[in-house]
C-alpha cells in the first residue's frame, strides 16, 4: 500500500492488510471505528511512533491530559487540526 487513497480503500476489508506496521494497523482499525482494536495494537509499545499514534487515540477518546502525556513521549505536540487531518497525516506519516 502506497497511498493514503489505497489505505482509505482497504478499510472495506474485513481484515487488515499483512505487513501493515503496528501504527497503521492500529489507524486502520481506528479508521474501521475500532477505537479498542487500535488502542490495544499501541498500548503496550513505548516507541516514539507507536506513542504519537497512542496520543492521538487519547485525543480522540477526549482524555486530553493522557494525549498529552503520549504528545510529550512521542515527541510531538497536540496538533490544532481536527481528529480526521490528523488520522490523515499519521496514515500518510507511516505509509
Amino acid at each position: 500500500m502506497e497511498t493514503l487513497t489505497e489505505f482509505k480503500a482497504s478499510l472495506s476489508l474485513p481484515e487488515p492488510q499483512s505487513g501493515l506496521s503496528v501504527q497503521l494497523k492500529s489507524l486502520w482499525y481506528d479508521g474501521k471505528g475500532d477505537w479498542q482494536k487500535a488502542h490495544a495494537e499501541v498500548d503496550q509499545l513505548s516507541d516514539k511512533a507507536s506513542a504519537w499514534v497512542h496520543a492521538y487515540l487519547h485525543r480522540k477518546e477526549g482524555d486530553i491530559w493522557n494525549a498529552d502525556y503520549w504528545y510529550s513521549r512521542a515527541r510531538q505536540t497536540r496538533p490544532d487540526v481536527s481528529l480526521d487531518e490528523e488520522w490523515e497525516q499519521l496514515v500518510q506519516e507511516f505509509l
